[in-house]
C-alpha cells in the first residue's frame, strides 16, 4: 500500500470508529508507530479536524464527515451479493432498507462499474429455503429491540403446543442457521431461551427498557455446547448403488446431519463421519439410502431406521 492510500484508509478508519489508537493502526497497516503519527500529522495539515487523547486514541471532531469514498468494483460487487442476501434472506423492511443503501452506493460509483453491476445483478442469485416465510416483519424490528434493550411482547407457536403462548422476552442476539433465531431472556421462564423467527405469530416492542445482561449470550452458547452430547457416527455409502439424484442429495444435506469429514476407499465406498445429536432425527435421513448403507458404528443406530422402515413398510405395503 503506498502512503497516500494508506492516509486515505486512516481516514475511514477514523469515520467509521470512535476512537482508534495510534498502536492499532500501525499493526492494521503493518507500518511504524512513527509512520502512523506521521501520517495523522498530514491529516492535519490537509484540514482534518483530529482530536488525541493520550492513552486512548484518535477521532474525528464531531459533525465532521467527508463526502462518500470512491468504491472498487470488487467492494460494489461484494456489496450488490449483501444486498442479494438481505433481499431473500431477512423480513421486507430490511430488504428494503438494503435496497435504499445499494440506491447509493450506485450513486457514487462509475459509470463503468454502475454498467458492470446492472450486468451482474441477474447473475447472482439467492434461493430462499422453502420453510423459511416471514409472516412478520419481526427481523427488524428484533433488531431495533437490541440496539435500545426495549422488551418485547410476542406471541409465540411453539413445536409442542398447538395454541400459541404469550410472553415478554429481553432479546439480545440474532443468528441465522436453516432458520433465523433470536436468543433472549424469557421473563415467563426465567432463563435464556431460543426462538424461531418464523413461529412468531405476533410481536410488539414496549416501551419498557430491560437491564443489560452482559454474561447471557456467553452462558446461552456454553449451555448449548454441553445440553445434547454429540455421538460419533460413522456410515459406508456405496454411491454406484444410488440414483445420481440421491448422491446429489447425500452432498447437498449432510452438512445439515453433522458432518465432519468422509473418505473414499479403495473399493469405491464413501465412509463418512458425523457428529449427531439424537439417532432417531439423523435415521430419517438416512432412510432413502437403504441398500446402499452401511453402518460402522454405533450399532444402536439400526433400532431407529428399523422402525422407520417398518412404519414405511405396513402404510404402504399393509392390507387394503
Amino acid at each position: 500500500m503506498n502512503r497516500f492510500d494508506r492516509v486515505t484508509a486512516i481516514l475511514l478508519q477514523l469515520q467509521a470508529r470512535r476512537k482508534v489508537s495510534g498502536a492499532a493502526l500501525a499493526e492494521q497497516f503493518g507500518v511504524s508507530l512513527r509512520t502512523i503519527y506521521r501520517d495523522l500529522r498530514t491529516l492535519e495539515e490537509a484540514g482534518v479536524p483530529l482530536i488525541g487523547e493520550p492513552g486512548i486514541g484518535y477521532s474525528l471532531a464531531e459533525g465532521y464527515r467527508l463526502p462518500p469514498v470512491m468504491f472498487t468494483r470488487e467492494e460494489a460487487t461484494a456489496l450488490l451479493t449483501a444486498g442479494k442476501l438481505a433481499e431473500h434472506l431477512t423480513d421486507p423492511p430490511t430488504a428494503h432498507l438494503s435496497a435504499a443503501a445499494m440506491t447509493k452506493v450506485r450513486a457514487v460509483l462509475r459509470h463503468a462499474d454502475r454498467d458492470h453491476l446492472d450486468h451482474l445483478a441477474p447473475h447472482i442469485q439467492v434461493l430462499r429455503p422453502r420453510d423459511s416465510g416471514y409472516q412478520l416483519p419481526a427481523y427488524q424490528q428484533l433488531v431495533a429491540a437490541i440496539a435500545m434493550r426495549r422488551v418485547v411482547h410476542l406471541r409465540y407457536q411453539t413445536a409442542e403446543n398447538e395454541a400459541p403462548t404469550t410472553r415478554d422476552i429481553e432479546p439480545v442476539s440474532l443468528y441465522l442457521s436453516r432458520q433465523w433465531h433470536v436468543v433472549a431472556y424469557c421473563r415467563l421462564r426465567q432463563t435464556v431461551r431460543n426462538f424461531r423467527l418464523d413461529r412468531i405469530r405476533e410481536l410488539t416492542l414496549s416501551s419498557q427498557e430491560f437491564a443489560p445482561r452482559p454474561d447471557l449470550l456467553l452462558l446461552h452458547w456454553a449451555a448449548e455446547a454441553t445440553r445434547r452430547p454429540r455421538e460419533r457416527v460413522v456410515l459406508r455409502f456405496r454411491p454406484d448403488a444410488l440414483l445420481p439424484a440421491l448422491v446429489q442429495h447425500l452432498h447437498d444435506t449432510k452438512h445439515q446431519y453433522g458432518w465432519a469429514h468422509e473418505t473414499r476407499l479403495p473399493d469405491g465406498q464413501l465412509e463418512m463421519t458425523l457428529f449427531i445429536g439424537e439417532l432417531p432425527y439423523l435415521a430419517t435421513w438416512l432412510l432413502p439410502f437403504a441398500g446402499a448403507l452401511a453402518i460402522v458404528e454405533p450399532p444402536a443406530l439400526a433400532a431407529p431406521l428399523r422402525e422407520l422402515a417398518r412404519r414405511a413398510f405396513d402404510f404402504f405395503c399393509g392390507p387394503e
